[in-house]
C-alpha cells in the first residue's frame, strides 16, 4: 500500500527517505503530515529542547537493591523505585525467550 518516498529536510537541505513503514506507523497514530526533517536534525532539535529544559531528577531508594535511583517522577510509597541497573535486569528477564527450534 505504501511505498518509500525521498522528501527534502527544511533544515539541512538533504534528501531522506521515508520508508513505507514509517507511512504506515504514521497513518497508525494518526499523523497528518509527512515530517519535514531528517532524523540527525530532529534528534539535534531533541537534544536542544532537553538541553534547555533539563528534566528534574528525583533521589529515591531501589527497591531492589537498596542503592541511590535517579527518576524523573516524584517517588511514591505505593509504588516500588529501581535504579537504572536494577531496573535494566528486571526488563531482561521479562522479555519473552525466543524459540530455538
Amino acid at each position: 500500500m505504501f511505498e518509500d518516498k525521498t522528501l527534502v529536510c527544511k533544515e539541512c537541505g538533504e534528501e531522506f527517505v521515508f520508508t513505507a513503514r514509517e507511512q504506515e506507523f504514521y497513518e497508525e497514530k494518526g499523523f497528518a503530515n509527512e515530517p519535514q526533517r531528517c532524523k540527525p536534525c530532529r534528534d539535534k532539535r531533541k537534544q536542544a529542547r532537553r538541553d534547555q529544559n533539563p528534566r528534574e531528577m528525583h533521589v529515591a531508594v531501589c527497591n531492589a537493591c537498596g542503592g541511590e535511583a535517579r527518576v524523573p517522577f516524584v517517588p511514591r510509597d505505593d509504588r516500588p523505585v529501581y535504579c537504572s541497573e536494577c531496573f535494566a535486569k528486571m526488563k531482561e528477564e521479562a522479555a519473552p525467550v525466543e524459540d530455538a527450534e
